[in-house]
């Protein structure tokens, strides 16, 4: 099935035909490396991520170019809040940068270009957009026309009359319209500077992308993505100077994710709601923050909450479950009849094909994850029926379930680890922080069970509330009674 991306400059759908067969041509703006990353960073990272690795896992060649910007208003503020120069600020949140990436399990992109690599090529686009009109020097800057480019605001969907009449911005007189954008900064006394035909001076944060992207990726690519936040200005203000240059399409799908809110609040340091990665990380392993993050479709909004992450540690949980118990399977005997319904199988076998069909549709993590979690169940359903001497056919469904489940949570950076240590060890931390045995709640478990089967209620609430006292928690479901400790 055509993968179909949804494309914010056309508002609709659209199917992925790469320029070139089979390569994929993938632009994504990374941080302003001036400070720790918080959760919408990752949120970005994690849905790049899956979308390169379900790309290739599909089969396609992928070229992934993700920048650092590393000159910008921003980190010369901070570096001179902290005395230091802004070239050293920028190169130590690059590292911190990548010491969370590399925590969360992201997968480098293929070229990592960083802006103060590429003042010459800036200055060469900015000489170009001179050339052909649309942009002008002015007191040692340069700025570009918005009035001459007819399509801007398409990408926003935005109107430059009415952008200017309900702006606020601060006036200059070197401009010859209010929206006109700087493509090139004078320099101002102990910034960072190069030289320029201008003169001394920066760029301007928009050019970065478009001078960087071109020279990687050419001057038309597949998909340029990013945050909601960026459309307007940065990635309006990128077609207009790209396509003002080229003539060509630039990027012919832009995605972009949606934000990440706090108990439905926008992330702000001074609602005290901020949050790092490495914060929530001390908290939840990576595997977690992935699965919470897969939980919602990637242009959609998602909220973080404690329950939120306590239901994707649980999911996780099910993942690793499951495939231990496929890996601790007994040998199965030919000629034995299955135990396995129809259906059953059925869903089981279609597992990758279904999973393929949501991701296949604006890679639909919530409902990929939907059709595993439910093959999951099926399998436990399956592993909890089986006889001591099961059906060869039956063992070898749940294999090869068990081998699709994995491959899937390989495109999501989930269940990585050996699953039979997983398992041991969160039982061993479980049995650590509790003052009963687990042959004593196994024990109790089973006569509630029995106390449940004969509709006995009382006898099974004493039982629930004697592992209440020792701080167990049961959960009942279709798959049966679990326990864990109440948190």
């Amino acid at each position: 099935m055509p993968i179909k991306i949804y494309n914010t400059l056309s508002r609709k759908k659209e199917l992925l035909q790469p320029l070139e067969e089979n390569h994929v041509k993938l632009y994504v703006c990374g941080i302003t490396s001036y400070d720790y990353c918080h959760i919408g960073h990752a949120r970005s990272a994690l849905v790049f991520d899956m979308v390169v690795r379900y790309l290739r896992y599909q089969g396609y060649a992928v070229t992934f170019v993700r920048n650092f910007t590393d000159v910008d208003d921003k980190i010369i503020a901070r570096a001179a809040e902290q005395g230091v120069e802004p070239v050293v600020l920028a190169q130590r949140f690059i590292h911190e940068f990548y010491t969370d990436m590399d925590e969360l399990g992201v997968l480098r992109p293929d070229i990592e270009p960083r802006a103060t690599e590429h003042i010459q090529e800036m200055i060469s686009l900015t000489r170009d957009l001179i050339d052909k009109g649309l942009a002008y020097p002015a007191g040692g800057d340069v700025y570009y026309r918005v009035g001459k480019f007819a399509d801007y605001g398409k990408l926003s969907g935005r109107n430059l009359e009415d952008m200017q009449a309900g702006a606020r911005i601060e006036v200059n007189a070197q401009k010859e319209h209010p929206m006109d954008f700087a493509l090139w900064k004078k320099a101002k006394p102990g910034e960072p500077k190069w030289a320029s035909p201008w003169g001394e001076g920066r760029p301007g944060w928009h050019i970065e992308c478009s001078a960087m992207s071109r020279k990687y990726l050419g001057d038309a690519f597949d998909i340029h993505g990013g945050g909601k936040d960026l459309i307007f200005p940065h990635h309006e203000n990128e077609i207009a100077q790209s396509c003002g240059a080229s003539g060509k399409s630039f990027a012919n799908i832009w995605m972009h994710h949606g934000f990440v809110t706090i108990k439905d609040e926008k992330m702000s340091k001074s609602l005290g709601n901020f949050l790092t990665i490495r914060d929530v990380l001390r908290q939840y392993p990576a595997e977690v923050l992935r699965l919470f993050i897969f939980s919602t479709q990637y242009r959609n909004p998602l909220d973080f909450t404690e329950n939120a992450l306590r239901d994707a540690r649980t999911g996780l949980d099910r993942i690793y479950e499951c495939l231990a118990m496929v890996a601790s399977l007994p040998d199965g005997r030919e000629g034995e009849a299955s135990i396995v319904l129809k259906k059953d199988r059925k869903k089981l076998l279609n597992l990758k094909d279904r999973f393929d069909q949501a991701m296949d549709n604006d890679f639909n993590t919530a409902q990929a994850l939907g059709f595993l979690f439910d093959a999951i169940k099926v399998m436990n359903k399956i592993g909890r029926l089986l006889p001591d001497v099961p059906a060869a056919q039956d063992v070898e469904l749940l294999q090869s379930a068990g081998n699709t489940v994995q491959e899937v949570s390989d495109i999501l950076g989930v269940a990585g680890r050996d699953p039979q240590q997983y398992v041991e060890g969160k039982k061993k931390k479980l049995l650590a922080s509790i003052d009963i045995s687990e042959e004593e709640i196994n024990r109790l478990i089973r006569q509630r069970d029995e106390a449940r089967k004969k509709k006995d209620w009382a006898a099974s609430d004493v039982v629930r509330d004697q592992l209440l006292a020792h701080n167990i928690e049961l959960h009942d479901g279709p798959e049966g009674t679990s326990w864990d400790v109440k948190s």
